[in-house]
């Protein structure tokens, strides 16, 4: 009996470091959530305080986009030579160091190219994230692991305007509380007993390549884009404009993203008992149905928030989902080449959805539902076409 006992707990150093490796990874992503959703806001209402008009506010934006266009296409060979662990390292202590020099700038047009780099840095959180948790996934119970994923993520971007409400956008403290919770994730990401993946570096490193591997994966991002940042910026507008004030109407987004996070769970545990595609499928159908009941309920609060409750998990479950295929289906640096894609067009669902929306809106009375519905029909039809592939 004495002998085997050490062999008996064997396995359970290996099962500790996975986990610790997954909550690290995590926590990353969270970060990532909370760094875009605090810097974003922010950053806009300072510089708006600053009598910078909309134009100038909607450029300095753009920034964010242009360091992920600079920075996605590179990250395949990038990682491969200097690691996972070292490359979220950096990039964790570079997005704290761009929110801490934020206040610090004499004058606001340098916030310009501090937007830039902050954009590259959460772009490599982003990506190395995602392709970090799904080499620590389990393929029996790959879903449920990007679940949590997903609904971390949510949290953080729901953590973002949290601190706003409580700081306030004057000064340097909310910059500098962003800073110092990004700061925390570097000794997580650091230690030893953190497993990192290795990746080799890829023959071909063309964005098109990837797109053509994954055409769904990448449809799904561009949905995902649009609809969150559309929901994000016209949700409580929309609610507004058919007779809800104000308070009442943050509720609804708090209701959205609440949903997000909570129903990614059940979602995912049913991503590893039945056809994932077909999920993503079921999941887009009963998402533009249920936009479509938007008009129907805003009349009643709680029947509002709770469709919102329900819409937004059934939404971000087929990111998830999708997260989970590509997990399954690709490995080392096409892994990371296709999220890194997936983080570029992002930024351009990110950039068509409000506008779109918006443009809805100007010209019926319910063109936020509409919008949405549309654009899960559009992902409906896409994916019906382009029939079992990724």
């Amino acid at each position: 009996m004495t002998a085997s006992t050490p062999d008996s707990h064997a396995p359970a150093a290996p099962v500790a470091n996975r986990m610790l490796s997954m909550g690290a990874v995590i926590a990353t992503a969270t970060l990532f959530g909370l760094t875009y959703s605090l810097s974003a806001p922010l950053i806009a209402i300072d510089l708006s305080e600053a009598g910078f008009g909309e134009t100038m506010i909607g450029l300095n934006a753009a920034m964010h986009a242009v360091g992920v266009l600079i920075v996605a296409p590179l990250l395949p060979r990038i990682v491969a030579r200097t690691g996972p662990r070292r490359l979220v390292i950096t990039a964790l202590v570079v997005a704290a160091a761009m929110l801490a020099l934020f206040p610090a700038m004499p004058s606001v047009w340098l916030w310009f190219p501090l937007r830039l780099i902050l954009g590259g840095a959460t772009e490599v959180l982003f990506v190395l994230s995602e392709t970090w948790i799904n080499t620590l996934a389990d393929e029996r119970s790959r879903a449920r692991s990007m679940a949590i994923y997903t609904a971390s993520m949510s949290l953080g971007f729901a953590l973002g305007p949290l601190i706003l409400t409580v700081t306030g956008s004057a000064g340097a403290l909310p910059f500098l509380i962003g800073a110092v919770l990004t700061l925390a994730a570097v000794p997580l990401i650091a230690s030893r007993k953190v497993t990192a993946p290795h990746f080799e570096e890829p023959t071909v490193s063309n964005p098109l390549r990837f797109i053509r591997l994954a055409p769904v994966a990448i449809g799904t991002t561009v949905l995902n884009a649009a609809l969150e940042t559309a929901g994000m910026s016209l949700l409580p507008l929309y609610a507004m404009t058919h007779g809800w004030v104000e308070a009442e109407a943050t509720t609804l987004l708090s209701a959205l993203m609440f949903g997000a996070i909570v129903l990614q769970l059940p979602i995912g545990w049913l991503g590893d008992k039945v056809d994932r595609m077909k999920l993503v499928l079921s999941l887009a159908v009963l998402a533009g149905l249920g936009s479509l009941l938007w008009p129907f309920v805003l009349h009643t609060a709680w029947l509002a928030n709770t469709v919102l409750f329900l819409w937004g998990g059934l939404f971000v479950g087929i990111y998830t989902i999708m997260l989970t295929v590509v997990g399954s289906r690709f490995k080392g640096s096409d892994l990371v080449g296709i999220y890194a894609v997936m983080g570029l067009v992002w930024g351009a669902g990110a950039l068509v959805g409000p506008t779109l929306a918006g443009l809805a809106m100007d010209l019926v009375p319910h063109g936020l539902p509409l919008f949405a519905a549309a654009a899960c029909g559009l992902f409906v039809i896409y994916m019906l076409r382009v029939g079992r592939d990724t």
